[in-house]
């Protein structure tokens, strides 16, 4: 039999509506692994940083480590979730190469956070995303297929096991359904994971990055015919590690489930792998239920019970959230909803924030990078943030803007400057010798030539048609490559053709 018709986006939307479900896991950032004193650190030799603990070898016992139990009382905190005062680890059995001990320690009917929310705003519209659970848990290994054209385990010719991540600290964020989403329900789901990694990185317990896979993502989708009462079923897309792609994701399954349900099928209830080359899912596994990881508590640890006392003081202590970050910059630096949000699409807010923070004005700080640097990185392909220059530099070259050293054409030749390597701003300006000329010896000389090789402009001046000054002005600032100070050069000239 063959494959149905992938349906339209559009098509799938008019007959069906999608439900979406987010499982977010987040690597915490601490020095030592969830259960033994093994390094956490990124990108180690392999196998170099493991223990008969984190190995599952015979007689070893497990440690909790009291920096991650306060990471994730953080961010269950941050999401407004109840912190229980009581629950425990339990075993989540199952067969996997990276598993050195068959199975994982987990939380199951008993996880330290419940019952929080996250609301993210998508095209003006607030949708707030239910949170069912935060659970820790501990990492498992990193599996490596050599061989064949994909690196997943088919048609490889081998593969190598390296433990290091095995016992790293793993938070598990669960939403509830997020239902009623419509349209728009890829960019809802990617909202949320947008507003949860700048969340997470705001309380500095994980660096949240999704290329070293310290965030990954699990998007289950599922689809309804329109006016029915029951969910459909759900697929879960594994490990998708980017933020578009969480986004495409959830529009291929929309489109291939519509596809299936339009052709008569019934979809399966599966895990499924994204495909970042084709932008669609393939089929994995069949779904595990509960059940079938034969859950029982942890006998190697005592129950956790936090005290009310340290979850106030861990409330005390959270920094300020991303949401009410916005909504204080937004009111300082006078942006209206549509700035706002362009400047937290380009990822400047914290450069200009720090660029104010280094002496420049708000207004100057936005310009610059949603301008200037901004087109230079869309050039390049990079990050706004990942262009050689820093915040405290832009607003040096800010500063001998406003002290009348730099105009803006000079500027932005200092910020090319800066960005090829050639030093710090000031010595970049010094070499390409970039100061604005305002100096009435340097300046007068250049006007006086002007003047002289545009006789009749100047004679248009004299006779009372000022507005004429303004081409004496042009050639001025050609003449001098742009670094003449335009206000000094226009006065010059009405004073030397008599005026006033």
């Amino acid at each position: 039999m063959s494959a149905p018709t992938v349906t339209t986006y559009d098509a799938a939307l008019a007959k069906y509506e999608p439900v979406l479900g987010l499982e977010t896991h987040i690597e915490l950032g601490t020095a030592s692994k969830m259960f033994c004193g093994c390094r956490t650190e990124f990108g180690a030799d392999p196998n170099t940083q493991v223990c008969p603990v984190c190995l599952g070898l015979p007689g070893s016992l497990p440690v909790t480590n009291r920096a991650a139990i306060e990471g994730i009382i953080k961010i269950g905190l941050a999401l407004n979730c109840d912190i229980v005062e009581w629950c425990r680890f339990a075993r989540k059995n199952y067969f996997y190469p990276d598993m050195p001990k068959d199975y994982q320690i987990s939380q199951y009917d008993e996880p330290l956070c419940v019952d929080g929310y996250l609301e993210v705003e998508v095209e003006g519209d607030t949708y707030r995303v239910e949170i069912e659970r935060v659970h820790m848990e501990e990492d498992t290994g990193k599996s490596l297929h050599v061989g064949g054209s994909t690196g997943r385990i088919h048609g490889a010719d081998y593969s190598l096991v390296d433990y290091n991540r095995a016992g790293i600290p793993l938070v598990e964020i669960v939403t509830r359904p997020i239902p009623a989403t419509g349209d728009k329900a890829p960019l809802v789901a990617r909202a949320y994971v947008t507003e949860l990694r700048e969340l997470v990185r705001a309380l500095g317990v994980s660096d949240v990055r999704m290329e070293q896979g310290s965030l990954r993502c699990d998007v289950n989708v599922s689809l309804m015919p329109r006016g029915a009462a029951e969910w459909g079923t759900r697929t879960e897309t594994k490990n998708v590690n980017s933020l578009r792609s969480v986004e495409r994701a959830v529009r291929s399954e929309i489109e291939r489930q519509a596809g299936v349900l339009d052709a008569g099928g019934k979809i399966v209830q599966e895990t499924r792998h994204f495909h970042e080359d084709t932008g669609t899912t393939t089929s994995g596994r069949s779904k595990e239920e509960a059940q079938d990881y034969r859950y029982f508590p942890e006998p190697d640890l005592v129950p956790m019970a936090p005290s009310r006392e340290w979850v106030d003081e861990l409330r005390a202590a959270l920094p300020e959230l991303p949401a009410a970050r916005r909504r204080r910059v937004q009111g300082e630096w006078g942006l209206s909803d549509l700035e706002l949000r362009d400047v937290v699409n380009a990822g400047a807010l914290d450069l200009i924030e720090e660029t104010i923070a280094a002496g420049a004005d708000a207004g100057a700080a936005r310009k610059w990078w949603m301008n200037e640097l901004s087109r230079r990185a869309t050039a390049l392909g990079v990050e706004l943030a990942e262009l050689p220059i820093t915040p405290v530099q832009v607003a040096r070259v800010q500063a001998m803007v406003a002290a009348g050293e730099l105009n803006d054409k000079l500027a932005r030749q200092a910020f090319e400057g800066v960005l090829a390597g050639e030093g710090e701003p000031d010595d970049v300006v010094a070499a390409r010798g970039l100061k604005v000329v305002s100096d009435d010896g340097a300046l007068g000389a250049i006007v006086d030539q002007v003047i002289a090789d545009n006789a009749a402009v100047a004679d248009k001046v004299r006779g009372g048609k000022v507005a004429a000054a303004g081409a004496l002005v042009g050639a001025v600032m050609k003449a001098s490559r742009g670094q003449a100070d335009a206000g000094r050069a226009r006065a010059l000239i009405l004073e030397k053709l008599g005026v006033s």
